[in-house]
């Protein structure tokens, strides 16, 4: 057994690396771990409350209430609620009008935003106000004139004049958030472009949609979800049955028809899965997206 002297314990002990403290978590942090905890129940128990109580039947709704757990899974409530609205109908009118106005309104944006941004047009700051203040006006003031011009131009009462509608609506925000970022854009790769011959058609397809191709998806979904939303001008403008929104069946069905509370848990829970599966999926495209221009 090898004995070390008192100078060569004392070498190994100088030539060990030092102990590193052990990080303990502060009070503080678990304070704010437990309120984010809260706020999350509190975003999440309506919507599953909403869920179990689509699951019920309406004698288990009756005499347990809305609290408690069901006995046995029901999904008549959903089923009867799908038949009793052609569901399948509004949401592939939901879907047709969400997509068509967010591909358009992403393409408008960009043209807007590149003649703006990168084409430095006259009156640059005039445009740009004028889509400033095209944001901020609430829906009620279109109401009277868009209904008007769409009555004259033959186009009430279809999926054609809402998809003409937010595509104008959405395309001003996107235009006006475009227009900053485009401002910003390296000159160098525009100077690069420009010297292998591209054009400015061809230097927006090749370059600027490119590098840019984050921010656009997270306009796409944003303008998708909106859309899939929105509820006023829908319900102004599509009157016929088969040409209604998921919003528009809903409050139509829950204002004129006596539902019981499974079904009208039913109806919630079906009209708000399709947006969520949305969200959740390009939920990655978003993060992207938004850390994009904070990472050079």
């Amino acid at each position: 057994m090898t004995v070390l002297s008192a100078p060569a314990r004392q070498d190994r002990t100088e030539g060990a690396e030092p102990l590193r403290p052990v990080k303990r978590r502060r009070p503080a942090r678990w304070v704010v771990l437990a309120v984010l905890l809260v706020l999350v129940l509190l975003v999440v128990a309506p919507m599953l409350v909403v869920a179990i109580n689509a699951v019920k039947t309406p004698a288990d709704y009756a005499s347990n209430g809305p609290l408690s757990i069901p006995e046995r899974l029901s999904f008549q409530g959903i089923a009867d609620f799908w038949e009793r609205v052609d569901f399948t109908r509004k949401l592939l009118n939901s879907f047709v009008t969400s997509l068509a106005v967010a591909v358009l309104a992403v393409l408008l944006s960009v043209l807007n935003a590149y003649a703006l941004g990168i084409g430095r047009v006259k009156g640059r700051i005039w445009f740009l106000v004028f889509f400033l203040v095209a944001n901020v006006l609430p829906q009620e003031v279109l109401a009277y004139p868009l209904y008007y011009l769409s009555k004259d131009l033959h186009l009430y009462d279809s999926l054609t004049s809402i998809v003409i509608i937010f595509t104008v609506i959405q395309s001003a925000f996107g235009t006006y958030l475009l227009s900053s970022v485009y401002a910003e854009f390296p000159t160098e790769l525009l100077d690069a472009a420009a010297v292998d011959g591209a054009g400015k058609w061809r230097t927006l397809w090749r370059v600027v949609v490119p590098v840019s191709r984050p921010t656009l998806a997270v306009l796409f979904t944003f303008f998708f979800i909106w859309t899939w939303n929105e509820f006023f001008l829908p319900l102004i403008f599509l009157v016929s049955n088969e040409n209604q929104t998921v919003p528009v069946a809903l409050g139509v069905l829950q204002g004129d028809r006596l539902m019981d509370a499974t079904t009208t848990s039913a109806s919630a829970l079906v009209g708000i899965l399709p947006a969520m599966l949305f969200f959740l999926i390009f939920q990655r495209t978003l993060t992207r997206g938004i850390t994009a221009g904070a990472i050079k």
